[in-house]
């Protein structure tokens, strides 16, 4: 579970002492000091699967992007047709280089009603890629396009599990019934009526009193991401604890998400798969034209030579890693992108890219794991279909 380091010294959350006060074991993730758990990985992993927990996002990038040529200039770099988007509307999107690679996966939203006719946006992505998506938007924007980035000022917290809806609408005066997945709403936080105005390129001033409230999250369990002035940060992470919600870091994040087959930045990609071969065909829009487009269309033609598959490990104690060599008889065909012990399986899963003949389920392979070579079985993703998933 590593995203790329950054130098220098460690940046904190608005949350940091909300993680000091609960003894977290904090540890250096993407240039953040981040709470790696609290109580353990495993209580924390089965809370968010059998209930709730809460974690502390704020380290993704927090970018706003606003201005007459906002829609061109993300549907430009990124794989989304941005233009499509509706007000209030989130987007999963990738940003590629010439070559069609990944660069970063990012979630875009679209934050004004319509009545401007310069459109906002809110960007999101890794927190080890957040510096350079940041320079390079602002590298290609037009004069009348405006790029701000918020962290600090802005905290993330991600409210996810299947009591997250019935918690927060308890807590909150919010009706969260018609809020659809992959959408967003601002809500004053003494109000159940949703706000009507704009959330603009001032994103700090307009969260002073209330929350954008996105269904969006990183677990594959039902949940939301709610975006808080940083000053109020601390105080309604301990109303959501006070309500049940579980503390939860980086490490059940990521037994979280490999469970569900989604991708870490820095391990399942790193400029050097494009979102073919990754497997994320659903998430490229080829009806508008995008930097690094010519290598979609031509994999989408011609096929992709290897692809991202899941995989299974069922003997006793033997758990795949990154940089788990992955064999088909004597034949080295893959390494391990991201691996671990599932908590909700009981056995080890992993992601590989392999050759496209390799990646039908149930293909037996072997992995080597302390130089001893063990089967493996490759596994539809995702490895785990959650009840509460909305994903």
């Amino acid at each position: 579970m590593s995203e790329e380091p950054s130098p220098g010294p460690l940046n904190r959350t608005a949350l940091y002492p909300f993680h000091v006060a609960r003894n977290a074991h904090l540890v250096p993730f993407a240039g953040w000091e981040m709470p790696l758990y609290y109580e353990g990985i495993l209580p924390e992993h089965a809370a968010v699967r059998g209930h709730l927990g809460l974690f502390d996002v704020s380290h993704m990038g927090i970018l706003s992007v606003r201005g007459g040529h906002a829609t061109e200039l993300l549907s430009r770099r990124t794989t989304a047709n941005v233009d499509r988007l509706v007000p209030g509307q989130v987007r999963y999107s990738f940003l590629l280089d010439s070559n069609g690679a990944i660069v970063d996966d990012l979630l875009i939203s679209r934050l004004d009603t319509g009545a401007d006719p310069a459109r906002s946006y809110l960007v999101v992505p890794n927190a080890g890629r957040t510096p350079l998506i940041f320079d390079l938007l602002r590298e290609h924007r037009r004069p009348d396009t405006e790029i701000a980035r918020h962290n600090g000022a802005v905290a993330i917290l991600a409210v996810q599990g299947p009591a997250a809806r019935a918690t927060l609408e308890r807590q909150f005066p919010w009706r969260l019934a018609d809020l659809a997945p992959y959408h967003l709403r601002r809500f004053p936080l003494e109000s159940a009526t949703p706000s009507d105005g704009a959330l603009d390129v001032a994103v700090p001033s307009t969260l002073k009193d209330g929350v954008l409230v996105s269904r969006t999250g990183y677990t594959g369990e039902a949940g939301y991401e709610l975006f808080v002035a940083g000053d109020r940060a601390v105080a309604i992470a301990e109303a959501l604890v006070g309500a049940g919600a579980r503390p939860c870091g980086l490490g059940a994040r990521d037994t979280l998400r490999l469970e569900k087959g989604y991708l870490l930045s820095g391990q399942d990609f790193n400029h050097d798969r494009t979102p073919l071969e990754a497997g994320q065909d659903r998430f490229v829009d080829l009806d508008h034209p995008f930097v690094g487009r010519e290598t979609l269309e031509r994999q989408r033609e011609e096929g992709v030579a290897v692809r991202l598959a899941g995989l299974t490990v069922e003997a006793a104690g033997a758990i795949p890693r990154h940089g788990t060599a992955v064999f088909a008889g004597d034949r080295p065909v893959a390494t391990v992108t991201s691996g671990g012990l599932s908590p909700s399986l009981h056995y080890g899963i992993a992601l590989a890219y392999l050759p496209r003949a390799l990646t039908e389920p149930g293909t037996p392979l072997e992995v080597e794991i302390r130089g001893r070579k063990v089967p493996a079985r490759v596994a539809k993703l995702p490895f785990l279909t959650a009840a509460s998933a909305r994903r």
